[in-house]
């Protein structure tokens, strides 16, 4: 077993990676495969989404139709179902098989159960009232379709070309990439308003936390991005796919600060709990935690799939397609992630503890290399934290380690990072995966919310220890591929933390 610090990696290390959203013409992805075989899209042969086109949001608008005539609402339903694209055959991202989307009949979605107690005086919400009537039926009509997963090695066999097939519609004489980017692009010209469309009804439906001005914010973008995408022509030249991949730049940065805002959502709707009697603990409420894992694995996915086409569309990079690094080194994003944390950690406490590099510091594999440096950056700046303050005024810290385990057999890549900052009470391990628990000083999380600094996702500008959302996220990051994560605490002396990651890339994304 090999041991280093950070020091002896610190030469090539692989961040910062590509960005999605860097502008750039289109160029060779190097050897794509030929296209071959007959492509029947179904989508870029028809412009039917004009049928469904609405006007702008408005800023608020409540719905004030007159009532119909049963014959005649029926008649326009029906023929609104045979215009909509969603029952036409779409080709499946990665694959050269279609999929017929056919209508389901419409049936509400269970409500779920009101759980709070103590809270009759909060406000009661019906965000759908800001939507007009087109845009709700379009929404509640799209939330209804089948959402499709991909893979890490889909990722990877579409940016090369391996699944491209021949598009009929497109110019002879385009290139392989151009076609490529075509069939990307449809792809996620008919996904993405399924999967925007499945968080804004969620967004309606969630109690108490739907009341919050943050998240009522969330959900105007989502319906907008939502519309936007609706309205949009189906990306079938090379022009129209010009025009869609502005149109999902403005939509991948205008989700940019989702993260933060939807925090900012949790720390207000603490806050009004705060003022209400006999409630049960607020990390306790089971019912939001489950919202906000689904909530934030969407948008994982969501923000994986633009960023992976936008990428696609810029100069290849040597060893990335798109996101995604062919050969990802955990040992140079580990080296990465330290000198973050110890910024950070300097810069909150004046010193930082040593970090060092054990095991398998030569391998490599297929990642989003993004991924993990977020996951590892989080469980260093909570390791790093802990223990700053469990040894105070020491004229010692002891190291925090960073074990890299990977074999040519082993199913998964596992890094484990271990401190010595006294581990973790018994009785807040069950609260530690809640997006609602955090240590930190309310007045922290206070400021940091007041602030509005929520241009960008976490970053190295935000505090050490602030709104508790570090540990699931890192591990909705880890599990997004088809791995997991783990925490192990010795109360008293410190904790090992455990992220595995498929080193495989087979694993289709979970779809909540």
């Amino acid at each position: 077993m090999s041991v280093a610090s950070v020091a002896s990696v610190r030469s090539g290390v692989a961040g910062p990676w590509p960005s999605p959203l860097r502008a750039a013409p289109l160029g060779s992805l190097g050897s794509l495969a030929s296209a071959a075989g007959d492509f029947h899209q179904g989508a870029a042969t028809n412009d039917s989404v004009n049928a469904t086109q609405m006007d702008p949001l408005p800023d608020t608008q409540v719905d004030t139709a007159p009532e119909e005539d049963p014959a005649a609402a029926a008649a326009e339903a029906a023929r609104k179902a045979a215009a909509r694209p969603w029952g036409k055959l779409i080709p499946l991202w990665g694959s050269g098989e279609h999929q017929l989307l056919r209508r389901r009949p419409a049936a509400p979605a269970p409500l779920r159960p009101v759980w709070a107690r103590g809270l009759a005086s909060l406000p009661g919400t019906d965000l759908s009232s800001d939507l007009d009537h087109k845009t709700q039926e379009a929404i509640q009509d799209a939330a209804e379709r089948r959402q499709t997963g991909v893979s890490l090695k889909t990722l990877l066999d579409t940016g090369r070309g391996d699944l491209l097939q021949k598009l009929d519609s497109v110019d002879p004489t385009s290139t392989a990439t151009e076609q490529m980017l075509i069939q990307v692009a449809c792809f996620l010209h008919h996904e993405l308003p399924i999967r925007l469309a499945r968080r804004v009804v969620d967004l309606q439906r969630i109690k108490l936390l739907r009341d919050m001005e943050s998240v009522q914010l969330v959900h105007r973008w989502y319906a907008q991005s939502f519309q936007e995408l609706l309205n949009s022509p189906p990306p079938n030249t090379i022009e129209r796919e010009a025009d869609f991949a502005k149109l999902l730049q403005n939509i991948y940065q205008r989700h940019a600060a989702t993260l933060l805002t939807m925090a900012q959502g949790a720390y207000e709707l603490r806050r009004e709990i705060s003022k209400s009697d006999g409630v049960v603990a607020f990390e306790d409420h089971r019912e939001i935690h489950n919202f906000l894992d689904s909530f934030y694995m969407s948008r994982i996915g969501i923000r994986v799939l633009i960023g992976q086409y936008l990428a696609l569309r810029q100069p290849p990079v040597d060893s990335y397609i798109g996101l995604v690094q062919t050969a990802t080194s955990p040992a140079q994003v580990a080296q990465a992630a330290v000198e973050d944390a110890t910024y950070m950690c300097e810069r909150q406490y004046g010193e930082a503890p040593n970090v060092t590099l054990h095991g398998c510091l030569d391998r490599n594999f297929a990642y989003v290399p993004t991924h993990l440096h977020y996951i590892l950056l989080e469980l260093l700046k909570n390791s790093m934290r802990a223990t700053c303050e469990f040894h105070g005024d020491a004229d010692y810290l002891p190291d925090v380690k960073i074990i890299l385990a990977d074999g040519d057999s082993n199913e998964d890549v596992v890094i484990k990072v271990s401190d010595e900052g006294g581990g973790i009470r018994r009785s807040h391990m069950k609260r530690i995966w809640s997006y609602l628990f955090t240590t930190a000083d309310p007045e922290i999380q206070k400021g940091f919310v007041e602030i509005g600094g929520a241009e960008t996702d976490f970053d190295t500008h935000s505090p050490l220890a602030g709104l508790g959302y570090g540990l699931p996220i890192s591990r909705s990051y880890a599990r997004y591929f088809g791995g997991d994560m783990q925490i192990m605490s010795m109360e008293g002396f410190g904790t090992d933390a455990f992220v595995h990651l498929n080193r495989l890339g087979d694993a289709d994304e979970p779809l909540p």
